[in-house]
């Protein structure tokens, strides 16, 4: 699962990965975020109109076309065993596939000492940003546009911490999985190219297990500092 990610390098280090064009795409100033949570507005990237990609903005829990109403369900992961079958996604997997910008995420254990959960930081040698992948809509009855982030099985490194993990895709990958004239039954085939096997991690405090303190977002640098597991 991924229910909470970073997200603080520079935007100019960040778009490097993908094909921004637009003078508004690249001379994004966004503020560093170290404890993005479900339903917070993120950043994510589709494909483009003309062959490049283009930035979109909206809301971390997919809120599918169809919906009435905003769901109750946990909508901000898609597990990607029933992401081309299950109603919540099915469609979006068919024609509306992103790509989420992140430098980290966060997993949790059970501390052995007290039975509290101890959160971990989740990166990339050197903290290079990378993407997951995920899926979007837009709902025209609730003008929501929205997204969500897929997840698979715990690969060698994650199964340390936890049975499942957000999926990061090679970027080597980015256009077949953005472009919408990529067959539908080689899209997870495409998934399957996932770079797992070069996560990192350690422990950080556990201020970041809630991303809300006194009514202000908890959100700052030293969230991802590192401790000495006890």
């Amino acid at each position: 699962m991924c229910g909470r990610y970073t997200r603080y390098l520079t935007w100019s280090e960040i778009h490097r990965l993908y094909r921004l064009t637009a003078p508004a795409e690249i001379g994004r100033n966004d503020a560093p975020r170290y404890n993005i949570a479900p339903t917070d507005e993120v950043p994510f990237v589709t494909a483009g109109d003309d062959g490049n990609h283009k930035l979109r903005t909206g809301r971390w829990w997919l809120v599918p076309f169809w919906a009435k109403e905003m769901p109750k369900a946990a909508m901000f992961n898609a597990r990607i065993e029933g992401i081309d079958t299950a109603p919540a996604f099915r469609d979006a997997f068919k024609s509306k596939r992103c790509l989420i910008p992140a430098d980290g995420f966060y997993e949790w254990t059970i501390s052995p000492a007290d039975g509290k959960k101890d959160p971990w930081h989740i990166y990339l040698p050197g903290h290079a940003p990378f993407s997951f992948a995920g899926l979007w809509a837009y709902n025209s009855n609730l003008e929501i546009t929205s997204c969500t982030i897929i997840t698979e099985p715990a690969g060698k490194v994650m199964q340390n911490l936890h049975d499942r993990q957000p999926l990061i895709l090679d970027q080597a990958y980015y256009d077949e999985w953005l472009d919408p004239a990529s067959p539908k039954d080689g899209l997870k085939d495409i998934l399957s190219h996932d770079i797992d096997d070069q996560l990192q991690f350690n422990r950080v405090g556990r201020e970041v297990n809630s991303s809300v303190i006194n009514k202000q977002p908890n959100d700052h640098p030293a969230l991802v500092g590192p401790i000495n597991p006890l």
